[in-house]
């Protein structure tokens, strides 16, 4: 069983209240997701985040297939970090940790997804040319769409 870990970092000139208050909230997931991946929440978004919400959405992550995804969020240390874990969608592990830490000027944003992909294999042999690239896409268009809602770190 393989596991694999995306990684990033993002600075960005804003409070750590503000960057708390945007990432914490489900709604804005659909902001920060590129629109061709259709993504829509089903349920679980109406209340701030909690240990043990289920969020459902439906997302179209390749070829223009339809997929349900819910995740639950496992932990919350509120203004500094949350965890989501998968429990039923595209993955056969997803487990996102997500931090939020204040620096001159701003704060550090940074994800740690350790995931692994389904169908034994051949989902590894598709992994480096079809799922981390497709999550290197994802968080580029996140690092972007942050930016434009933000403004850039000028450090």
């Amino acid at each position: 069983m393989k596991i694999y870990t995306f990684h990033q970092k993002q600075k960005l000139p804003i409070t750590k209240q503000q960057a708390w208050e945007f990432l914490s909230s489900p709604k804005n997931l659909k902001t920060i997701t590129p629109d061709y991946m259709s993504f829509d929440i089903l349920s679980g978004a109406e209340k701030p985040m909690f240990p043990g919400q289920i969020i459902q959405y439906i997302v179209t992550p390749i070829l223009g297939v339809k997929t349900k995804w819910v995740t639950e969020i496992t932990h919350v240390k509120e203004g500094e970090y949350f965890v989501d874990e998968q429990r039923f969608g595209p993955y056969a592990l997803w487990h996102h940790k997500h931090f939020i830490k204040e620096i001159d000027n701003g704060v550090e944003m940074e994800d740690i997804i350790d995931y692994k992909v389904p169908m034994g294999i051949l989902g590894q042999m598709v992994q480096p040319f079809l799922v981390k690239p497709k999550l290197n896409e994802i968080f580029d268009y996140r690092t972007k769409k942050l930016e434009e809602l933000f403004g850039k770190y000028k450090g």
